[in-house]
């Protein structure tokens, strides 16, 4: 392996281990609902599409630590399995989520796992997300807290589905523009 080859090999792993790090660091500002944390996650102008909220990342925030306050005492993300297609200064990621919640009403808990594909960038000196969908592939418990339309729109974040036509193989990972400003009531 020549010295080209060797920068080239140690800058992709720096790369995926600060793409992960950033995985991680989303997953623990939700937990503690740490904005400028969130924030640290995403670029200013980065797209994140949870179904029932399509938006920028501080509308994202906004929306969902109120959604967490109101339905929960306690939220834990808990990241899996997590591969990442690097491409220069872009990346494509997905990592497994579970998460675990204390509601405040209903059912005590509730779980639900599912994934984040994520494209991230290379700007600025740092890797964050530009565009995020989250899917939701199951749930025990959320039926006893959430109404059903909530429920079903967390399924039109895109396709899932055990072939090439689940939303991970979408190369640019892109969010419908005709989702922005989805908010759903809670």
């Amino acid at each position: 392996m020549d010295s080209g080859d060797t920068q080239k090999t140690l800058w992709e792993l720096k790369a995926r281990s600060e793409i992960l790090q950033c995985v991680h660091r989303y997953a623990r500002a939700v937990d503690w609902l740490d904005r400028q944390m969130l924030l640290s996650a995403y670029h200013p102008e980065a797209l994140d599409d949870h179904g029932i909220f399509v938006g920028t990342a501080a509308q994202f925030a906004d929306y969902f630590f109120e959604f967490h306050r109101k339905r929960q005492t306690a939220t834990f993300h808990i990241i899996t399995n997590h591969v990442c297609e690097m491409a220069g200064e872009h990346a494509h990621a997905e990592s497994y989520y579970m998460y675990v919640c204390k509601n405040t009403s209903g059912s005590p808990m509730s779980v639900a796992g599912g994934r984040y594909i994520d494209r991230f960038e290379y700007k600025g000196g740092r890797w964050a997300i530009a565009a995020r969908k989250c899917t939701v592939e199951w749930d025990l418990g959320a039926e006893a807290v959430l109404p059903p339309e909530l429920l079903a729109a967390f399924a039109a974040v895109g396709r899932i589905s055990r072939d090439a036509t689940d939303a991970s193989y979408e190369r640019p990972l892109m969010i419908d523009p005709k989702r922005v400003g989805t908010r759903l009531g809670f």
